[in-house]
């Protein structure tokens, strides 16, 4: 009985420990290709993964209702968005996940944010990216690797988010 209670411990330790390691729901690592989209945002224009490659690609996740992302969108457009939306080497896309279109449209008004909003009304934008949690930042590198992968917000993390963007962008 006392071999079967550990081995029943050491299965889940082990079992825990594998979890914590991929506690932020993530499917992909930095080096690994992202997955191809298109995206259509709230001001109509079509945004395609496969169409952007040579750029450096910011995806953003977020939800009307998460604390965090609220936190963390105004600081995106205000620190990221506003410095780099005129550098035709980047692309931006912030997608409401679980959201349809009138539901993101109406958010960017009633918060004042200008970010290039679109829906992923269905999740299958994010499916290939994360299994859960957000906000979540994903920057592609010209090459269409992740270069940089980001969850929750934090000021010191988005600090280091953007210093990443800078260097990649120069």
């Amino acid at each position: 009985m006392k071999r079967i209670s550990l081995v029943l411990v050491l299965i889940l330790a082990g079992m825990g420990i594998a979890n914590s390691q991929e506690g932020d729901g993530s499917l992909l690592k930095v080096g690994d290709i992202a997955p191809q989209f298109t995206a259509t945002t709230i001001d109509g224009k079509v945004i395609d993964l496969a169409k952007s490659k040579g750029k450096i690609v910011m995806v953003t996740f977020f939800a009307t209702w998460c604390g965090p992302c609220n936190q963390e969108l105004p600081v995106l457009e205000k620190d990221i968005w506003n410095k780099y939306k005129n550098n035709q080497n980047f692309v931006l896309v912030v997608l409401g996940r679980e959201h349809d279109m009138k539901t993101v449209k109406d958010f960017s008004v009633a918060k004042k944010l200008n970010l290039p909003f679109a829906p992923d009304e269905k999740r299958e934008i994010f499916a290939n990216y994360a299994e859960k949690n957000i906000p979540r930042n994903v920057i592609i590198g010209k090459d269409g690797k992740i270069a940089f992968q980001s969850v929750g917000y934090t000021e010191a993390e988005f600090k280091k988010m953007e210093e990443e963007l800078a260097a990649m962008l120069k």
